[in-house]
Order: structure tokens, then sequence, then C-alpha cells
């Protein structure tokens, strides 16, 4: 549980690693020039653009384990259900028999799809078991964030194909243990989908050709919102330990689910990367905890990103009841401004307000991107496409990081620094029981040292 230094410059991969994005960046390799006008129109085909059929094509069968059966994985081993023919989930593995009971339970009665007793493991080391079954061809990684590193990598070095829930890590640690088994996935020739949905959106697509197109002309700055009301939260019951406790509220424990920036926002943040293809130089962060009834972690932030070029974006994240909600992403040119939103009414305006283009809900429907994104990986499976979407992830899960980081501390943080960084949350053994390092209530406390009591 003790925060770790993390301006070490000894690190796995060093600050040197580039920003890896597709090929459709709209940078350069050092992410310093925005396009302009592009020299030539980009097809989707170019850009990778997705097919959005309705139904992956048929095949032959494939098998999925569950990783992680909560809410989150149950909804997950569902959406792969419906992806398309032929698929069925034979494997699970969670901490809590309750949770699995569950699962079971929705997939035996709304899918027919009943996974043997055999194929059900309980415990920290339950998805090793799944991982060694051999006639399993795809694991769905759905624990809480922090065990998602070391999932992936076991899952990798299995030969399984992945979906990847987001965000993939809590720290650059596991960051780094992320990036390094994404290249091994795509040696290997394994599909890598993640769970930032908006990836997986039509109509986020045709936006971002657009913009690659030139349409707002140079790229100059962004934003990211992802404000709300409050999450849900468990309070501790007598007979649970420290450890089930923590793991029953995750989403509240910071070294579990990394903070809401990244649990939440990432989906933001990570479309800003998409679109603009920048690589932050430095993030200086406020934030705080007002309301939250349980955890460790703050329920506001506020990060102001610096690119190269003083460019810039402005990343918030709230959730507090009674405020101003607000959940979109806004990609400013210098001809014009992508207003984007998962609330079918994307467009594309100038600044003298006249729309340069909108997308055509009428005749395109936008199918529900959770679905989308299972029958993306099928589809992957099936015809051989090898989409990997697991560094994309990584990178982006960096940046919500950093703009934490800089909150958590009240101090500027460069890029450098943070992907150098031996930063862990977490302990390191796993096991129900005590967590002596915890302390429910206690939150980071911008400009004051990580061990400093709190007055």
């Amino acid at each position: 549980m003790k925060r770790r230094d993390f301006l070490t410059s000894s690190a796995m991969i060093g600050a040197s690693l580039p920003l890896a994005m597709a090929p459709t960046a709209l940078t350069s390799c050092n992410g310093d020039k925005a396009a302009s006008s592009a020299a030539k129109t980009f097809t989707p085909e170019e850009l990778g653009m997705f097919s959005f059929v309705d139904i992956a094509p048929d095949g032959k069968p494939l098998k999925a384990a569950l990783v992680g059966c909560g809410d989150r994985g149950t909804g997950a081993a569902t959406q792969f259900l419906k992806s398309g023919p032929n698929v069925s989930i034979n494997a699970l593995a969670d901490v809590f028999p309750d949770r699995m009971a569950s699962c079971r339970e929705v997939l035996k009665k709304d899918f027919n799809n009943e996974v043997p007793d055999a194929n059900c493991f309980i415990g920290f080391d339950a998805y090793k078991k799944v991982m060694d079954m051999n006639d399993i061809d795809v694991v769905l990684l759905c624990t809480p964030t922090h065990f998602r590193p070391e999932q992936f990598r076991a899952a990798v070095e299995a030969g399984k194909h992945v979906f990847m829930e987001k965000p993939c890590a809590v720290d650059p640690v596991g960051i780094r243990t992320v990036i390094a088994s994404a290249k091994v996935a795509k040696n290997k020739g394994l599909t890598v989908i993640t769970g930032n949905q908006r990836r997986h959106r039509r109509d986020y697509w045709e936006a971002y050709q657009q913009v690659r197109n030139g349409l707002i002309g140079d790229v100059v700055s962004a934003t990211a919102h992802w404000d709300q009301g409050a999450w849900w939260n468990k309070r501790k019951r007598p007979e649970w330990s420290d450890m089930e406790y923590n793991i029953r509220n995750w989403f509240n424990i910071k070294w579990l689910s990394g903070d809401h920036l990244l649990d939440q926002a990432i989906h933001n943040i990570d479309v800003v990367t998409w679109f603009t293809g920048m690589r932050p130089v430095r993030a200086v962060g406020f934030g705080g905890r007002a309301q939250r009834l349980t955890g460790d972690i703050f329920d506001f932030f506020s990060v102001d990103y610096y690119y190269e070029n003083d460019k810039r974006m402005l990343a918030t994240a709230r959730q507090i009841d009674g405020c101003d909600g607000n959940v979109s992403e806004q990609v400013y040119g210098t001809k014009g401004v992508a207003k984007l939103h998962d609330g079918n009414d994307i467009r594309i305006y100038d600044y003298n307000g006249n729309l340069l283009w909108k997308y055509d809900y009428d005749n395109k429907p936008v199918k529900n991107p959770y679905e989308q994104e299972h029958i993306h990986l099928v589809e992957s499976i099936r015809q051989n496409k090898k989409l990997n979407q697991a560094e994309d992830l990584a990178y982006s899960t960096m940046v919500a990081i950093l703009g934490r980081e800089a909150a958590y501390t009240g101090k500027p943080l460069t890029w450098e620094e943070i992907m150098a960084s031996n930063l862990r949350y977490g302990p390191e053994t796993y096991a129900m029981g005590p967590l002596p390092d915890y302390k429910e209530g206690v939150a980071p406390v911008p400009g004051k040292a990580p061990d400093a009591p709190v007055l």
C-alpha cells in the first residue's frame, strides 16, 4: 500500500517510449505537429475503421472464460454471447462464490449457457486455472483494475485472445506490464479488444475521419469531461475483512480502481488522445474529497495538460450530487470545433456557428457500443484481422495517471517522470484478511508528502 518514490529513474521500460498510436495519428512520431488540412482524403479503410456490422460472422465455435464475475463482468459475458453465432462462456473465475453464482444464474436463465462446476474457479489465483484450459479461445478480463496487468500478461502468455476492460492499470508499473504484453500479443497475432467503447461507435469514427481529413484545421486544444452525481459505494460489514471490503467496494478504493479520473474519465481522455494524437509534456492538477461516503479516493478533479507548441487539454471529473453534469469531449482546431458525446448528436461547427458536418443518425443508427465491441472481437478473430487495442489503452491510461498524480501531489509532473516512475499501488501479496496500510476515508492531500499525517 505504501506509495513509492515515483521520480526514480529506474524502470522496466524507460521514459524514451514514444506514444504508440495507430497509423491514423494526427501527429508526427514526436507528437509535435498536429495535422493541418490533409494532403489527401483518407478513407475509412485507410484509417482502420471497423466494419460496424450488426452481428459477427459465423465460424468455428469460440469458447470464452470470464475473469471477474461482478456486474461489469456479467455484462461483458452477456454481450459476448450476443455478438454472433457459435460463441459460449465455458469457464468462470472470481474470488467471491456469491458473485459467481449470480453470474452463472444470469447466463443460464437468459442464454441457456450453463458453465460446469468443474470450470468454475474461486480464489486470487483462479485466473491462472482458466489460462491453463486448452479449449478456451478467448478471455474476458473484468476484475478490478489493479489486477488487470498480471491477468493480461497471463492471457497473452497462454495464447488467448482478449477482451480487456478499461482502464488497464492503476500505476506506471502496471502500465509497463501492459505495454510489454501488448507487444507480445501483437507478435503472436492475438486479438485484443478493449472496453473504451467510444472507439467502437460509428459516429465517433466518422467524426474522427472528418478531423483527420482537416475539417477543423490544425488541432490546437481539447477538453474532456466526465462530471456526474455520486457513484455507487458499499459500507463495510462486520463479517468482511479489510481485503473483502476493499474488493467489494473496489470503485472507491485507490489501489483497486486508480480513482475515477481513470475508471470513468479515461473514456474522454482516450477520445482526445485518439482524435489529436498528442502526448502531454506535463500536467498540473487540482482535486479533492468533498462528499464521498466511503473509500479513499477524490470526488473531483481538474487537470491542465500541456503539450508541445503551447497546445492544451483541460480534463475534469466530478462525482457529486447536485452539481452540473457534463460527459463530453471537444476538439478545437484553427477552423472549427468537433463536439463529441454519446448522446447521438455529434457535430462539427466553425467559429461563426455554422454547421460543417453532423453524423447521419437517421440512416446509420449507432449500435450499443458495449455490444459492438464484442462483435468486433469475434469478427477480428474469425476474419484474422489482428486487431490489438492494448497499447492505445495503455498510453491513454497513462495520461490519466499523470493527471491523477499531479492532482494528488499538487505538483507539476512531466510525462518523462511518470513514464520512468516505479510507483505501484496495492499489496505485494493477496489474501483475505487485514490490510494494515489501508486507511478508510484518508485520501491524498495535495501539497503534503504521501506519508505525512492528515491534520
